[in-house]
C-alpha cells in the first residue's frame, strides 16, 4: 500500500483531476454540431476555434475540490449548498432538466435528501452527473478505494438518490483512484472497479466494457456500451471506462477516441479527462488547457457574493 500523502498531495492530485476533467468537459461541449461537421472535425483532428466554455460538469466538480479542499472528507451539507450557490450563479451551464428543479430547491434552502428523493416518482436519479464529477474524489483517495467509493457514493447521494446513479460516481472514482495509484493494465483497472461498484444496471454493463476487447472500433463499443445518448449512468460511464482503459497515458488520445463516440459527448470526455489525467505521462495539451475557460471567475464570483 502506498505511504499515505499529507493533505497537500491529496489535493494536488484532486486538482490534476479536475483540470484533465474541465479540459475534457469544455473540449467536448465544442462538438455539439451537426453531425456532418463533427465527423469532419473529428477526422481531420481539427480543434474547437475560440474559447471553450466549461458546463455544469465542471461547476459541479469544483465544489466537490472545494469540499475537500477544506474538509478532507465529502460533507454532503457543504456540499449542497455549494452546488446551490453555483448554480444560482449561472444555471445556464447545461444543466438537465430534473437538475435545474433539484438545484433550484436545494439553493431555496429545501433538504438536499428530501429533494434528491423525490424525483422520478420517489426513485431518485439514475442519471450521469453523480459520475461527470467524481474523478477529483479518486485522485485525492488514490491510496484508498474503498474511501474513494464511500466518499464518490456521498458526493453523489446529494442530487442522485437512485443507487444507479450512485455506482457509476462509485465506479469513476476508484478508476481514477486506480490511475492516481500507478496503474497501468487495462484489465487491472476494470478488476478495481468491478470490486467497488454495487450490483445494477450500471456495474453489469461495466462487466461488458471490461470483455470489450481495446481495439474494436469506437462505433463497435457505443453499439455496446452507449454514448451517454440517454443520460444515464449505465449508458455513460461504461463506454468512458473503456475510452480510458484504450489510452491510459495518453490524454490527447483519450480525448479524440471518446469525443468520436458522440453522445453526451461533454460529459463521457469529462470522465475521461478525469481519469486519464492522473496517469504517468498523461500530459494535457498546452493548447487545449489555454483554450478552457479560466476557472477562477467562477470561483471568485462565489466568494465575492456577485
Amino acid at each position: 500500500m502506498i505511504t499515505t500523502p499529507d493533505p497537500k498531495g491529496r489535493l494536488r492530485r484532486a486538482l490534476r483531476s479536475l483540470e484533465g476533467l474541465s479540459v475534457g468537459d469544455a473540449f467536448g461541449d465544442r462538438f455539439f454540431t451537426s453531425p456532418h461537421v463533427v465527423e469532419q472535425l473529428i477526422e481531420q483532428r481539427a480543434l474547437p476555434a475560440g474559447l471553450w466554455p466549461i458546463t455544469d460538469d465542471t461547476v459541479m466538480a469544483l465544489s466537490i475540490v472545494d469540499v475537500l479542499a477544506g474538509q478532507g472528507a465529502i460533507e454532503c451539507d457543504l456540499l449542497a449548498a455549494l452546488f446551490g450557490a453555483r448554480y444560482r450563479l449561472d444555471p445556464a451551464r447545461g444543466y438537465g432538466g430534473t437538475a435545474h428543479g433539484i438545484l433550484t430547491r436545494i439553493a431555496s434552502g429545501e433538504p438536499w435528501a428530501e429533494v434528491a428523493g423525490e424525483v422520478f416518482g420517489g426513485t431518485g436519479s439514475m442519471g450521469n452527473g453523480g459520475a461527470m464529477r467524481a474523478a477529483p474524489i479518486g485522485g485525492y483517495f488514490f491510496d484508498d478505494f474503498y474511501q474513494a467509493a464511500d466518499a464518490a457514493c456521498q458526493s453523489a447521494s446529494v442530487t442522485h438518490a437512485h443507487p444507479d446513479g450512485q455506482a457509476g460516481a462509485i465506479a469513476v472514482a476508484v478508476a481514477a483512484a486506480w490511475v492516481a495509484s500507478g496503474g497501468t493494465q487495462p484489465a487491472e483497472m476494470f478488476a478495481a472497479v468491478l470490486d467497488h461498484t454495487p450490483d445494477g444496471e450500471t456495474r453489469a454493463v461495466i462487466e461488458q466494457a471490461a470483455r470489450l476487447p481495446l481495439s474494436y472500433d469506437v462505433r463497435t463499443a457505443v453499439s455496446a456500451l452507449g454514448n451517454g445518448t440517454r443520460v444515464i449512468s449505465q449508458d455513460t460511464v461504461p463506454f468512458s471506462l473503456w475510452c480510458a482503459a484504450r489510452h491510459l497515458g495518453d490524454y490527447e488520445e483519450a480525448l479524440w477516441t471518446t469525443v468520436s463516440g458522440l453522445g453526451d459527448r461533454d460529459t463521457t470526455c469529462a470522465i475521461v479527462g478525469g481519469i486519464v489525467a492522473l496517469g504517468a505521462g498523461a500530459e494535457i495539451p498546452p493548447a487545449w488547457l489555454a483554450s478552457r475557460e479560466p476557472l477562477e471567475a467562477m470561483a471568485l464570483a462565489l466568494l465575492t457574493g456577485h
